[in-house]
């Protein structure tokens, strides 16, 4: 179930809106197969947003409940290790897990990912009851 407050009180630049649309139509594939391993609440009941907007980046994946963002890293960011330090420090400062994840393991070993995400400290419920993944 989606935290409304933790979701709304992020902050947001409504100029990436039309991007972020972009973002998910043209989708790449380590996106795509993932995806369709979280939406409909397929990972622990949580609920993930695709390409959603926190301040002035675009992630890749943010679930609310869990206050946990994924990346895809793929060879679009082979150089941009300094863009991605300061992304990955405005987001923890918000109070949120960044999770990376590496396109090629996404690619060949997507039932590994899904266990590591399985096994994320961030993502596993304290509650064992709770837990439907």
């Amino acid at each position: 179930m989606r935290n409304t407050k933790k979701y709304m009180s992020l902050p947001y630049n409504p100029a990436l809106k039309d991007r972020a649309r972009a973002l998910r139509r043209a989708g790449n594939l380590a996106e795509v197969l993932l995806w369709q391993q979280l939406k409909n609440n397929q990972l622990y009941g949580l609920d993930f947003d695709r390409q959603k907007i926190i301040g002035n980046y675009i992630v890749d994946f943010y679930c609310a409940e869990k206050q946990v963002v994924l990346e895809i890293d793929g060879s679009s960011h082979d150089h941009k290790q300094e863009y991605d330090a300061q992304r990955d420090a405005f987001l923890t400062g918000l109070g949120l897990t960044v999770i990376h994840l590496h396109d090629h393991d996404v690619r060949h070993a997507l039932a590994e990912v899904l266990y590591f995400l399985r096994q994320h400290p961030a993502l596993v419920s304290a509650n064992p009851d709770e837990v439907q993944g």
